[in-house]
């Protein structure tokens, strides 16, 4: 047994408070393409053409149709490994948080409860009018592929995905959420993340600043793989359901 898994264990074992930071990572092992890296979704589109305010202005319809082709790969990817191990982590721990960068819904197809989504989530619609009810009360819909493009509300404006754009900020409510979380959980598992995305690259650091360890689970080294507690390369649907075998 690697010895990293068994000091892992060993420190999840003394807490009750544990929270989880996911990002593309996770999701790439259910097929679903990442943003950064060698294969990632910009790869043939410059971000700044399909995912910011201005974009949808422009061109509703361009972005739309790039966003129904992401719901359409989304919509037949799985939850892995990884995922299901997160879902039994939630049910060992008193108090459990994921907060994830992650907008494909796959956390909650798993069985996660407690998801703080930080960049929000492809499978929800919002209206652009201001003064509909639809702005601050976003729809799920999961039709693939949507019947119309660009969608309509009920109030005739276009509605939008309700995810984080280029150049917007991120939803109040849940960046407050997760630096709670940071700030008063006792272990925090960063896994699947190049930690490079501000402000959920912070997070590890608050949770290291106010006594609590860090353990890091990515294919490669990042930035915070010399100041953690403890970081462990390779998949995560491979390690962290080795870490659950030693919990259980």
């Amino acid at each position: 047994m690697n010895s990293k898994f068994v000091l892992s264990a060993n420190i999840l074992k003394d807490a009750e408070f544990v929270a989880v930071l996911t990002g593309a990572g996770v999701s790439a092992e259910s097929g679903v393409p990442t943003f950064r890296g060698k294969d990632g979704l910009w790869k043939n589109f410059r971000a700044e053409d399909l995912a910011s305010p201005e974009a949808f202005k422009k061109d509703p319809k361009l972005v739309w149709e790039w966003y129904n082709w992401r719901r359409g790969i989304i919509s037949k990817a799985k939850p892995n490994p990884a995922h299901m191990a997160l879902v039994e982590l939630e049910k060992i721990f008193k108090d459990f948080y994921l907060i994830t960068q992650n907008v494909d819904g796959l956390h909650f197809k798993a069985g996660n409860k407690k998801v703080v989504e930080l960049h929000g989530n492809l499978w929800r619609l919002k209206c652009i009018n201001k003064n509909c009810y639809r702005f601050d009360n976003p729809i799920y819909n999961y039709e693939v592929p949507l019947k119309k493009i660009p969608p309509t509300c009920e109030c005739g404006y276009l509605m939008r995905p309700d995810v984080v754009w280029f150049g917007e900020s991120l939803p109040p409510d849940a960046i407050n959420k997760a630096y709670e979380i940071a700030e008063n959980c006792e272990v925090m598992l960063v896994v699947g993340t190049s930690a490079v995305v501000q402000p959920a690259a912070s997070l590890p650091l608050i949770v290291a600043q106010n006594g609590g360890k860090v353990i890091e689970i990515n294919l490669e080294p990042t930035y915070l793989s010399s100041v953690v507690n403890l970081s462990i390369l390779g998949k995560a649907g491979e390690i962290l359901p080795r870490i659950l075998d030693l919990l259980m």
